[in-house]
């Protein structure tokens, strides 16, 4: 399941994990951040060692601007609070071989 994080607070929380989490940085308006929506919940089934959450930039842009997201969708890996890989744009091949490496 990919959940979705509501505020800076606890975007800076779930990063902190000690295992891959991913997060979906998209917008509603966002065409393509609709269609790899499905597949990030197929993913989030496959790699139940990681974590995936999704954040609207519309809703929290400090963590957006925080992480130098200006394009959507970008997918950011997180280990240990730190960035350790990312997508921009929908490429659903690029993104799951992105978290098998860092799973």
């Amino acid at each position: 399941m990919v959940a979705q994080i509501a505020n800076v607070a606890d975007f800076d929380k779930v990063i902190q994990a000690d295992k891959l989490v991913v997060v979906d940085f998209f917008a509603t308006w966002c065409g393509p951040c609709k269609m790899i929506a499905p597949m990030l919940e197929k993913f989030a089934a496959e790699y139940s060692s990681a974590d995936f959450y999704k954040l609207d930039v519309d809703e929290v842009p400090e963590a957006a601007s925080k992480n130098d997201v200006s394009a959507m969708p970008t997918i950011v890996l997180f280990k240990n609070g730190k960035i350790v890989d990312k997508v921009v744009g929908a490429n659903p091949a690029l993104i799951k071989q992105k978290i098998a490496a860092n799973a």
